[in-house]
């Protein structure tokens, strides 16, 4: 459950590229130990700008973002990133390690430890998102739902305090789909705090404790998913997640 305890804060947070494109527009939340957050909306909405801002992929146009009230600006970005880890959905994974190594490189060149125990840590979280008997394999000689847990488990490896998910399974037919968000599921009971950018409305109302719906680089509802859902005053959410919640299998 989620605590008292803030870890990622965003302030005011704007984004434009060239000059021009706004695509967020003063953006605030926080993320609070334990939390679950799904992020949704529309496509060209923002999201994943919002994401790739928190994990300094992109920097923002103005704003403030805050990790245990320190200004990431000023914190070592490796060191941060440690600490806030991504999963994307495109996997990134390297295709000429195997699985095992892919989890290992990082803990060896980011963390530095030792090999042995990087090892150790990669089997453990392996295990934990089902992947034990795809060690050894190439990234190519798996499915996609299986490079997606592989990814997860990547950066589970790093021990972090928050997961941001960036449509981890938007390139995913339905079957990986459902393996994924099982072992999202998991990480989420276990009470791994969690920013998810996602479509699956299913998901974002199951499992999420906190729903933000963005259109047009605002933020235009954050709520519990039961108020967003049944309670949002603001007519273009409504439309969107009867829309897109009603049409799901």
């Amino acid at each position: 459950m989620p605590s008292n305890n803030s870890i990622i804060k965003v302030e005011n947070l704007a984004k434009s590229f060239d000059g021009a494109t706004e695509v967020l527009k003063d953006i605030s939340f926080e993320i609070f130990k334990g939390d679950v957050i799904a992020i949704i909306g529309p496509s060209g909405s923002g999201k994943s700008t919002l994401l790739r801002c928190i994990n300094q992929l992109e920097m923002p146009t103005k704003g403030t973002i805050s990790f245990h009230g320190k200004n990431i600006n000023q914190l070592n970005l490796n060191n941060y990133r440690s600490h806030v880890g991504m999963v994307f959905q495109s996997f990134n994974l390297f295709n000429n390690k195997s699985v095992l190594d892919n989890c290992v490189l990082p803990q060896r060149t980011v963390l530095k430890r030792k090999k042995k125990e990087a090892i150790t840590i990669a089997q453990q979280n392996l295990s934990l998102v089902g992947m034990s008997d795809r060690m050894y394999y190439k990234p190519e000689n798996i499915s996609g739902g299986q490079k997606q847990r592989v990814a997860i488990a990547r950066a589970l490896c790093m021990k972090p305090e928050v997961l941001l998910f960036d449509e981890p399974t938007s390139a995913l037919d339905p079957e990986m789909t459902a393996s994924v968000l099982d072992v999202m599921k998991k990480l989420a009971n276990q009470g791994m705090t969690m920013a998810v950018v996602t479509h699956e409305m299913q998901f974002a109302r199951a499992v999420a404790n906190k729903l933000i719906f963005m259109d047009g680089g605002y933020i235009l509802a954050a709520d519990t998913p039961e108020k967003v859902f049944t309670a949002c005053k603001d007519e273009r959410v409504n439309n969107f997640l009867h829309q897109k919640y009603e049409n799901k299998d």
